[in-house]
């Protein structure tokens, strides 16, 4: 299971908006590929139609999309949103990562 913060629910029913989708009738497609500075980095976008190995996940009303692959990686990790100074941009905390990259794009495990 992947837990969405309230943060970063609040910015993808913005982003939804701006495309013109709906929070109730799209969802967020979270995956994992290799490449980053750690060896492996995390993937996000929206879609609205699931492929036959995907499972779906809903946290705080935001609908989560991961292949069975990807899950592996990313059973327990948390999606939070940071608009602070230093950056702004969804995060993942995931307690899978064996280590992580300064900008926390990428991991190891």
């Amino acid at each position: 299971m992947i837990r969405v913060s309230e943060e970063a629910k609040e910015r993808i029913s913005a982003l939804l908006r701006e495309e013109g989708r709906e929070l109730s009738s799209s969802f967020v497609r979270v995956g994992v590929k290799s490449g980053g500075c750690s060896g492996l980095s995390y993937d996000l976008k929206f879609d609205g139609a699931t492929q036959e190995d995907d499972r779906v996940f809903e946290d705080n009303d935001v609908r989560i999309c991961v292949d069975k692959k990807s899950l592996l990686y990313l059973a327990g990790t948390t999606l939070e949103y940071s608009g602070g100074l230093n950056g702004k941009g969804f995060v993942f905390h995931n307690p899978n990562a064996q280590r992580t990259c300064g900008c926390g794009e990428s991991f190891s495990l």
